[in-house]
Parts: structure tokens; C-alpha cells; sequence
């Protein structure tokens, strides 16, 4: 009876980590991209360090087609692999053109959510086709399907992208984009505090940052040069409040540990160093979201902003990411929330008790647990992936030969193929070419691998099928 709103509570923060993975999983492996775009823009418009107009020409079609394009090949790529990725590209192409960008890419509205959006759909599609084709393939015509497959489903989202898709996603945009306004002209954004800074503790942060509030701040930049969007996740200050206060008031290992944490936490941009501090006393949840609280405050009334986002959130690329003349604002809202945080924390550390290296390892074993919980992996293997040099020929072939022995054996277990360079992150088991074991070892360590010597052999297959059986 007890344990009922545990085990609801487990699944409903798995759901929200899941969901939260799989939108920043879109913008993370992009990041360079976005940092680049920033920097760019920090130096060359009109009011940047350098102003140069002709290097300045890149900012706009970079926001409006490079950016929305590589998000949109992510998310294919998540959900469909290769194929997925391609398709969600040219589906992506399609919703920028729509958006207001036919006559010049520059002029459309960013697409950054759209392609967050038909991006997945994209791969969504193909992965759902290439189930219903699996076993009705002759073997050596994979190839010839796939890509015709590809290339009308790619027409296809492209044109729904254009005519429908795009001035719906415009509108949608405008419409949320008018609410955020509203709230940030009301003064409520450092109300945003109180949901960020817990959710951070339940390794959130990566969706929250990337998964929503990048996007915000790009689109922001594009209308008013910089973005306090890209700082209320960010700010190093409220941690570092925190394990300032536990390295001057404290005692024991709490005190041993933090100042490596601090240099790791400021410097080296890593805010989870801080969350075993947090969790072995939870009520020091209300100093990081005084914190918070404060320093967004600041960042409002003194008009501070980045124009990209600061990852890892260091505050070297808080200053790398502030537009010139913004410095001060930056530094003060900073400043601010670590002061903050540092005197709610002194007090609660003070009436608390003092906490045993015990203690602390178990809040750090916590925060692993919750760390690993949001990665979550199937244990069973039910996903096997061939992996060749292109990842359209023999890898094809190979899959189909064993997925059709495991559909006569009645086994649940998904057979895919993909280039050597693109086996996704969980793969459980990795079949390649005994030759390209070495690459497949480096690219996805975390899977089996088998290696094989004839895709196409099926004996080779014998010792696996006998395993999974």
C-alpha cells in the first residue's frame, strides 16, 4: 500500500526524463553549431565587438536554414536512424520554405520548433515503413527500396511542410512567443525558479535548458540581439552559493570536497558536482531557488542577455556568449544569485546538523542513481543492430537473413541496419565485420559487439540464435 505512490512517482519522472532526453537530444549533439552562430553574431553585427557587414551576412541564413536543418536531421536520426535523419532534413527544408522563407531563406521565421517537430515525424515515418517491409524484401533489392522509399516520403513531408505545416507552426510560434513576452513584461520570469531549480536535481536540466529554452533564446536573438532565455537554467551562481557556503560553514568531508567542486562547478561548467550537496540536506533546495529567484530578478531589471547559449553553463562561456556591453549586467546578475544562495545556504547549514562523509557518498550514490535512471537502458536484449562501412549493402542483406530467422523462432527482438559511423547510443548488440570492429568498439563502447566475417552466412548466425532462443 505504501509503496503505490512510489512506484507513480517513479514512472511519471521517468516519463518526463524520457520526454525531456529525447527533446534536448535534438539540440545537444548541435551545440557547436548554436555556440558558432553566437559567436558570429556576438562579433560581427552592428553592435558586436568587431562589426564586419559582409561577415555578418552569415547570421540570418544560419538561424533560418543551417540551425532548423541540423536539428531536424538530429531528431530524424534519433527516431530512424540514417534514413530517418535524411528524411527529416528534407522534411525540414520543407517547413522552413513555408514559414515565409521561399523567396529568401533569410526572411522566414527561425524554425527551430518546427524542425523539432517534423524532424522525429520524419524518421517516425520510416521506421514505421521499414517494420511493415521487413521480410518482404528479396534479398539485394534493400538498397533500391530503401532510397526510393526515402526520397517519396522525403517529397512528400517536404510539400506537407510548404503548404501546411510551415503557416501553422508560424502561427503557433507567434502565439507563444506573444505569451513569454507577456509574462517576462509582467515580471514573472524569476517565478521560473521554483520549477528550474528542483527539476535541475532530477537531472531536468538538460531538457529544460536545450530541450526548451534555447530555442526561445535563438529566436529571441533574432529579434533583440540577446536572450536572457539562455540564462535562467545556466547561471552558475546559485551552486556556486551553495558550495561556498558548505566550504566556509560546514565541517568534515562536505567541506574537504568542495573546493575541487567549486572549480569544476564555475570554471569547468559541470552543475551536477553540486546536486550531492543538495540532496543529502533537500531543504537547501530553497537556497538554490532564492538564488535563482534573485539572480534572474537582476538579469531582468538590468537588461542583461547572451546571444547563445552557454554550454556547459562555465563562466567562461558566460562571457564568451555576453554582447558587447552587456558585461556588467551579466557579472551583477551572477554576483547577485550567489550571494543569494550563499546566505539562505549559511543559515540552513548552520541549524542543521553536521553531515558525515556517509552521507555525502550516499547523496552522491543518489545523484548516480538518478543520473543512471534518466539513461535508462533495457537490460534484455531486444534490439540488435548491423553495422557496415555505408550502411545500405551488406549490412542490409545481413539484417534481413537473421530477421527472418528470428521471425521463424517467434522472438520479439528488433533487427536494423545502419553506417558504422551511426549506431545509435542504445544499441544493446552491435553485429559487424570482424575489420570494423575496431571503429564499431569506438563509436558505440556501451553495446555487445559480434563479429562476423560473411553478412550473408548464415551459420554465422548459429551461436546467437541459439543464445536469444
Amino acid at each position: 500500500m505504501s509503496t503505490a505512490p512510489v512506484t507513480s512517482g517513479n514512472k511519471v519522472k521517468e516519463s518526463i526524463q524520457r520526454f525531456g532526453r529525447f527533446f534536448s537530444g535534438m539540440i545537444l549533439p548541435n551545440i557547436g553549431a548554436f555556440i558558432a552562430w553566437g559567436l558570429i553574431t556576438a562579433l560581427f553585427i552592428g553592435p558586436g565587438w568587431m562589426p564586419n557587414e559582409k561577415l555578418a551576412t552569415m547570421v540570418g541564413p544560419m538561424l533560418k536554414a543551417l540551425l532548423p536543418i541540423l536539428i531536424g536531421y538530429t531528431g530524424g536520426r534519433m527516431v530512424g536512424g540514417q534514413r530517418g535523419a535524411v528524411v527529416g532534413a528534407v522534411a525540414t527544408f520543407g517547413i522552413m520554405i513555408g514559414s515565409g522563407g521561399d523567396k529568401n531563406l533569410a526572411d522566414g521565421t527561425p524554425m527551430l520548433l518546427g524542425a523539432m517537430l517534423v524532424g522525429p515525424l520524419g524518421g517516425y515515418i520510416i521506421k514505421k515503413l521499414e517494420k511493415a517491409l521487413q521480410g518482404k524484401i528479396p534479398a539485394g533489392f534493400e538498397m533500391l527500396v530503401n532510397n526510393l522509399t526515402d526520397g517519396v516520403i522525403g517529397m512528400l513531408l517536404a510539400c506537407a511542410g510548404l503548404l501546411a505545416f510551415g503557416p501553422i507552426v508560424v502561427a503557433a510560434t507567434n502565439a507563444f512567443g506573444n505569451f513569454v513576452k507577456a509574462i517576462v513584461e509582467a515580471g514573472l520570469l524569476p517565478l521560473s525558479s521554483l520549477a528550474i531549480e528542483p527539476a535541475k536535481i532530477l537531472f531536468l536540466n538538460n531538457a529544460i535548458n536545450h530541450g526548451v529554452l534555447t530555442p526561445l533564446g535563438v529566436e529571441q536573438v533574432a529579434e533583440l540581439g540577446k536572450s536572457i532565455f539562455f540564462m535562467l537554467e545556466s547561471n552558475p551562481g546559485p551552486g556556486l552559493g551553495i558550495l561556498l557556503a558548505y566550504f566556509v560553514f560546514s565541517k568534515g568531508v562536505a567541506k574537504q570536497s568542495s573546493p575541487a567542486a567549486i572549480l569544476i562547478h564555475f570554471f569547468g561548467g559541470i552543475h551536477e558536482i553540486y546536486f550531492p550537496f543538495v540532496l543529502m540536506n533537500p531543504i537547501m533546495l530553497l537556497a538554490v531557488i532564492a538564488g535563482g529567484m534573485s539572480g534572474v530578478l537582476t538579469f531582468s531589471m538590468l537588461g542583461a542577455g547572451l546571444v547563445g547559449p552557454p554550454a556547459p553553463g562555465s563562466i567562461i562561456m558566460y562571457l564568451a556568449m555576453t554582447p558587447k556591453g552587456g558585461l556588467f549586467p551579466v557579472l551583477a546578475g551572477v554576483l547577485v544569485s550567489t550571494a543569494v544562495s550563499f546566505l539562505v545556504g549559511a543559515v540552513l547549514i548552520k541549524r542543521s546538523k553536521e553531515f558525515s562523509g556517509k552521507e555525502l557518498s550516499d547523496a552522491q550514490a543518489t545523484v548516480k542513481d538518478l543520473k543512471a535512471a534518466s539513461k535508462k537502458v533495457a537490460a534484455s536484449i531486444n534490439r540488435i543492430v548491423f553495422a557496415c562501412d555505408a550502411g545500405m549493402g551488406s549490412s542490409a542483406m545481413g539484417a534481413t537473413t537473421l530477421r527472418n530467422r528470428i521471425k521463424k523462432m517467434g522472438l520479439n527482438v528488433e533487427v536494423e541496419h545502419c553506417a558504422i559511423d551511426d549506431i545509435p547510443q542504445n544499441a544493446q548488440l552491435v553485429i559487424t565485420h570482424e575489420s570494423l570492429s575496431g571503429r564499431a568498439r569506438s563509436v558505440a563502447p556501451q553495446a555487445e559487439l559480434y563479429t562476423i566475417t560473411n553478412f550473408m552466412d548464415g551459420k554465422q548466425y548459429e551461436e546467437l540464435l541459439k543464445r536469444l532462443a
